[in-house]
């Protein structure tokens, strides 16, 4: 079995046009957009993932 560990995010959603913006303070450069609050958090969880894997491919710090 894997390690794993929890973390928890907090998500600033603005009204952004005609759609959302959803952005993570806590990570530059964690922001995305979407026709729905759900849909922009959900962009945004993407982002995350992405930007966790460009760190951990450089052995960057995850936090």
């Amino acid at each position: 079995m894997k390690n794993s560990t929890a973390a928890f995010v907090s998500f600033v959603i603005e009204q952004n046009g005609d759609g959302y913006l959803a952005s993570v303070p806590s990570m530059p450069g964690a922001f995305a957009e979407g026709d729905s609050m759900e849909e922009a958090i959900f962009n945004c969880v993407d982002v995350l993932k992405m930007i966790f894997a460009y760190r951990h491919a450089r052995g960057e710090l995850l936090g």
